[in-house]
């Protein structure tokens, strides 16, 4: 991930040197502290239906090294096209197997894994992280996250998640040190759910 400043003002962070450091320690606090839901910058604006934090982990995180896949419903907005372009430089690629950073505007439509990169046994860092959208990161049903970070089990409580997220994310975990990463945005607020945590579903 390379921390960036945003290309313009317009739509950007108003201070592009300070949001970014704080934005970028935010989503490397969250990765440390898988399940732990994260504030990141406010003010933020960017086409709808784009989040606040989804705008502010793109001008954080996003260059013209990163290759940026967007889902169906960000590509039908033309103005964010244009937005990612100019305030972050990234080239937009339609084949998800070749992005550094994959932007899903809603969990319940979240594509197969299978379709991102998920790097390799030599280099594992050469995969997608998945930045999706969700309507709760406080209220949905409880599933219990285990792994590096965590002492013992945490809860996850995102809701508006596929059906089979937690079935997935096992699947993506068996692949360790491959995989994808995911970011969980709701709002202002983040969750960071790397390749490492393994998801189980209370009373399953």
């Amino acid at each position: 991930m390379t921390l960036h400043a945003s290309l313009g003002s317009s739509g950007g962070f108003v201070d592009p040197v300070q949001s970014s450091q704080s934005v970028f320690r935010s989503v490397m606090n969250a990765l440390a502290r898988p399940g732990s839901v994260q504030t990141v910058a406010e003010g933020v604006h960017a086409p709808s239906p784009m989040m606040t934090a989804t705008a502010a982990v793109s001008l954080a995180l996003f260059d013209h090294d990163t290759p940026i896949w967007i889902d169906d419903r960000f590509s039908a907005e033309p103005a964010i096209d244009t937005w990612l372009r100019f305030q972050t430089g990234a080239p937009l690629t339609s084949d998800a197997s070749r992005a550094a950073f994959a932007l899903i505007h809603d969990g319940a439509a979240l594509p197969d894994f299978e379709g991102f990169a998920p790097g390799t046994p030599e280099y594992p860092d050469r995969s997608t992280t998945l930045v999706i959208q969700v309507g709760t990161l406080t209220e949905g049903p409880a599933q219990t996250l285990s792994g590096p970070g965590i002492r013992g089990t945490s809860t996850l409580r995102a809701g508006g998640l596929h059906s089979d997220f937690a079935e997935r994310m096992q699947a993506n975990h068996a692949l360790f040190p491959r995989g994808v990463d995911l970011l969980l945005v709701c709002g202002a607020e983040l969750v960071a759910l790397p390749r490492s945590t393994l998801i189980t579903v209370r009373g399953a």
